[in-house]
């Protein structure tokens, strides 16, 4: 696995739409997650140590993010010939297993993790109630390994973003494995 890192974030760019299906079976698009203070879209695996690390306190942030009118979603975009783990199959499980707070999308096309420009597993675009970018960045300093009392850098992000609609102007980037590409 090839360590990747995202790039900064490009402030405002509109989301990108889409629409996929879910582990249970529904197409969900943009409009449908979007949450009435924003969306925090998640390009996330099964397999990838980075995502496996932090996979409790992503479930964690994103039911406090609920709270604050920020829905989340977690789309997986790696071939799964390439990692049996990340398999439709794999993504029901895992989301059943650890009761997922949010909708568990597959592209099975690749096309929208090109379409938002994603790199890495974890990769975060958190975006305002107009689906205005405003951080792409970490969600704590934990890499393949967690850190106790990390700073909750995605959570306070998108939290003040829930309140101002903007984003830290200070971010660093997220790093994670790189998407397996077809």
């Amino acid at each position: 696995m090839v360590r990747t890192e995202s790039p900064i974030c490009d402030f405002n760019l509109p989301a990108i739409e889409f629409e996929l299906k879910g582990v249970d079976g529904k197409l969900y698009d943009l409009n449908s997650l979007k949450g009435s203070n924003g969306l925090l879209v998640m390009f996330i695996c099964n397999h990838c140590p980075y995502v496996k690390s932090i996979i409790d306190q992503i479930i964690l942030d994103t039911k406090e993010l609920s709270e604050l009118g920020i829905n989340s979603v977690g789309i997986m975009s790696n071939d799964p010939n390439e990692y049996e783990e990340d398999s439709f199959e794999n993504m029901k499980k895992i989301s059943s297993d650890l009761n997922f707070p949010f909708p568990y999308l597959i592209d099975e096309t690749q096309e929208v993790a090109k379409a938002f420009g994603a790199v890495c597993t974890p990769d975060f675009f958190g975006y305002n109630k107009n689906l205005g970018l405003q951080y792409r960045g970490r969600l704590n300093e934990s890499r393949k390994e967690s850190v106790d009392g990390a700073k909750r850098e995605l959570f306070e992000a998108m939290k003040e973003i829930a309140i101002s609609g903007n984003g830290p102007s200070n971010q660093t980037p997220s790093m994670g494995c790189s998407i397996k590409w077809f």
